[in-house]
């Protein structure tokens, strides 16, 4: 049902029912609120801001964020009437969801959520996203659910990401006489990922889980030193209790999030945003595995770049040191 509207004799006003909805503003130096919309310039998909933004959005927003999100295809096709009875919200309240994305109107939203479904069901992404997995379900529908939303997950991510800041973060770990990775739950499982990365090129690394542990090792952070804290939220206490404390050492922060708005994004020196596709029995925080494992893994290579020598040698010898507990045939150790 749409909300009502009420016309003025001047101009046209239009009477939302939830007068809650609102994006909360980003400030400049002075104090003045800016624009909600994304930076200029990037190139992230529609899609990929609607989910970003989502936890931001309250009240009618919200609705118009969830329609858009559970079915893009016919979100691309809807007037913005359509879209407001679909969403049980007015279209002043879609025009403003246009607005909170970056864009003019609502034929600008249409136009890209139409170019990215469109380059999905080229690219053969779309198969059964967003449907729910049934327990009947064969395995081969169910493969193919999930590799179709594993493998937008790192697209959207490649778009999300900025590279800059994937360089800054690889400078300073590359010249860091110690990183500390904090992470709880699946983050932590990411977190010792990144510290065995790290650990075969040389890299002093050490991954914390327990909260005391690690906050003994960030309270001894110097400059120079990075602490990288990992939560697909961005709102993990403990996490950002771990980054603060590093970070009131002079260590330099990097969070891995899900969400540039985030309380861990807030406090840290340098942001990597991975994106996320939920599927049933995956939910967003398990389904952020991969495209942060993906982020870890450009940082990784990108240290190593940067520490060419230093890494090849660290390579040679711990290849060498294990290489004699490798499975012998035909009486040679396999490579």
């Amino acid at each position: 049902m749409v909300e009502p509207e009420a016309d003025g004799t001047a101009s046209t006003a239009v009477a939302d029912a939830d007068v809650r909805d609102q994006v909360p503003p980003e400030r400049n130096g002075t104090g003045d609120a800016l624009d909600a919309a994304p930076m200029p310039g990037r190139d992230d998909g529609v899609l990929v801001r609607v989910r970003t933004l989502l936890p931001e959005f309250t009240g009618a927003l919200q609705r118009v964020a969830e329609q858009v999100l559970a079915d893009p295809a016919a979100a691309s096709r809807a007037t913005i009437v359509e879209l407001a009875e679909r969403s049980g919200t007015s279209p002043a309240t879609v025009t403003r969801f246009c607005r909170a994305l970056g864009f003019d109107g609502y034929a600008d939203l249409r136009l890209g959520i139409a170019a990215e479904t469109g380059r999905a069901r080229s690219a053969g992404w779309t198969v059964d996203i967003g449907r729910e997995i049934q327990p009947g379900d064969p395995l081969e529908r169910v493969l193919g659910q999930i590799m179709a939303a594993d493998t937008r997950a790192m697209h959207d991510t490649a778009s999300l990401l900025d590279l800059s800041e994937v360089e800054r973060a690889a400078v300073a770990v590359a010249a860091a006489p110690r990183v500390n990775i904090f992470g709880a739950s699946g983050s932590a499982l990411v977190g010792e990922e990144m510290q065995f990365s790290l650990h075969r090129i040389g890299v002093p690394a050490w991954a914390w889980t327990d909260v005391h542990n690690g906050l003994a090792s960030a309270a001894l952070s110097r400059p120079g030193d990075v602490a990288l804290g990992i939560s697909h939220s961005g709102a993990t206490g403990e996490t950002i209790e771990l980054l603060a404390e590093a970070s009131s050492r002079g260590a330099t922060t990097i969070a891995l999030t899900s969400f540039r708005r985030s309380p861990l994004a807030e406090l840290a020196d340098i942001v990597l945003l991975t994106a996320t596709q939920a599927t049933t029995f995956r939910p967003d925080a398990l389904s952020a595995r991969h495209p942060q494992l993906v982020v870890l893994d450009l940082l990784y290579v990108a240290v190593a770049q940067r520490t060419h020598e230093r890494s090849h040698a660290a390579f040679q010898r711990t290849a060498q040191a294990v290489h004699g507990h490798k499975a012998v045939k035909d009486g040679t150790a396999s490579p």
